[in-house]
């Protein structure tokens, strides 16, 4: 089968999965039920395994391909999108990271059908981002040793491996990367938010977890290499509020076309004629269609430079342009995301707030995924570049 044929394949696959998920996601909302079955058959079908290089038998599928993935899985569930995206940050992390060696190692194991979810946030005092969980190198055994809890790990029940943001003892940062199974790891499922309810955010604990020398990944000092990492998980998650903005748009439509009575005062017959109805949908669809115009946009930009930034030959200014053209998208979602899910309430009035109906899942999703990272500072960094030409800082939420 040709290279273009697989893709082809993958694509297909991953939107005729998504129009299957989308029949569950109220349930599974309203129940708390985990999409074990659906997330294996991600895996199933290699769309874990999208961005493995071509060198080690994988797809390499370009960025603005699995944005349209996430895109397709956040309308049918966000809940699925958002529990896979750490796993794909993941992979690009093995990408600039790993050695030849431990990409042929995590490669084959995705091509196996394993998941590698985030267990990077922490809990407690200092700013965002603070670390400490601790990677001590362990002289009698030759190896490593981690301690410490990490909170908000999405995918954390859907495992088979983890890949942990962790403090060295000698004060450098690495990745540590080992099987959920290995003994000290342990994860909780403690994750209650009123949105994303699905997501298996949970906790994962490390106690004196032991970590080989090839099972980490060293890392650079923060704020210091800009890389295309931060703009690839940006994306990924604006793609996800696209799809959220989609989906409540669609479900607005739906109910003032179907269920929809008119008021008297607007002397129609059927709601769908009402012009306040009318604006409304208008105006709905123009927030949700502009984001997803602008997140093609960005996914476009963010491509060109990618496959430089991996072999290394990407100079700062084209990264920078690609993290302010995804932070302009991110933007865009953020707000059709909420104003969408919120408006669906003008079309649909009181009728539509029926816990049956479930269509609050969709602010909820969306007021609960856009508090990842504060949108202002996007408009911000995007401000300061079309004002004063300065980059946008080193991080991974811009």
């Amino acid at each position: 089968m040709s290279h273009q044929e697989r893709s082809a394949d993958l694509l297909s696959a991953a939107h005729r999965l998504a129009g299957e998920f989308a029949q569950g996601a109220a349930r599974r909302d309203a129940g708390r039920e985990l999409p074990h079955a659906e997330i294996q058959a991600l895996a199933r079908h290699g769309i874990l395994a999208a961005r493995v290089p071509r060198e080690f038998g994988g797809i390499d599928l370009p960025i603005a391909e699995l944005t349209g993935i996430y895109v397709a899985l956040g309308k049918a569930d966000p809940n699925i999108a958002q529990a896979i995206q750490p796993h794909a940050c993941g992979v690009e992390k093995i990408r600039l990271y790993g050695t030849p060696a431990q990409q042929r190692r995590y490669f084959a194991l995705l091509h196996e059908g394993a998941m590698i979810t985030n267990a990077s946030a922490e809990k407690g005092g200092g700013t965002v981002g603070d670390i400490r969980v601790l990677l001590s190198r362990q002289s009698e055994t030759g190896g490593w040793r981690l301690d410490g809890d990490k909170h908000y790990c999405t995918g954390s029940l859907f495992a088979s491996h983890f890949y942990a943001l962790v403090r060295r003892d000698d004060g450098g940062r690495s990745i540590a990367l080992l099987p959920r199974e290995r003994e000290g790891v342990a994860v909780l499922d403690d994750w209650d938010g009123m949105g994303q309810r699905t997501t298996a955010s949970g906790t994962v604990r490390f106690r004196q977890a032991a970590v080989a020398d090839d099972e980490h990944m060293p890392l650079p000092p923060s704020g210091t290499v800009r890389t295309h990492e931060g703009a690839f998980a940006q994306i990924l998650h604006a793609a996800i509020d696209v799809g959220i903005a989609l989906a409540a748009f669609e479900d607005a439509a739906h109910y003032g076309r179907e269920r929809a009575r008119p008021v008297p005062e607007a002397g129609v017959a059927r709601a769908s004629d009402d012009p306040y109805i009318q604006h409304a949908v208008g105006e709905m669809a123009m927030l949700a269609h502009g984001a997803q115009a602008l997140l093609e946009r960005a996914a476009r930009t963010l491509d060109a430079v990618a496959a430089k930034a991996v072999a290394g030959q990407a100079n700062e200014t084209e990264l920078g342009m690609a993290s302010v053209a995804v932070a302009e998208a991110k933007m865009a979602a953020n707000d059709a995301a909420l104003r969408v899910s919120e408006m669906l309430y003008r079309v649909g009035g009181a009728g539509a707030t029926l816990r049956g109906l479930n269509l609050d899942r969709h602010w909820r999703n969306a007021r609960t995924h856009t508090t990842h990272d504060p949108v202002a500072y996007k408009a911000k960094a995007v401000g300061d570049y079309y004002l004063n030409g300065n980059l946008p800082p080193i991080t991974s939420k811009i």
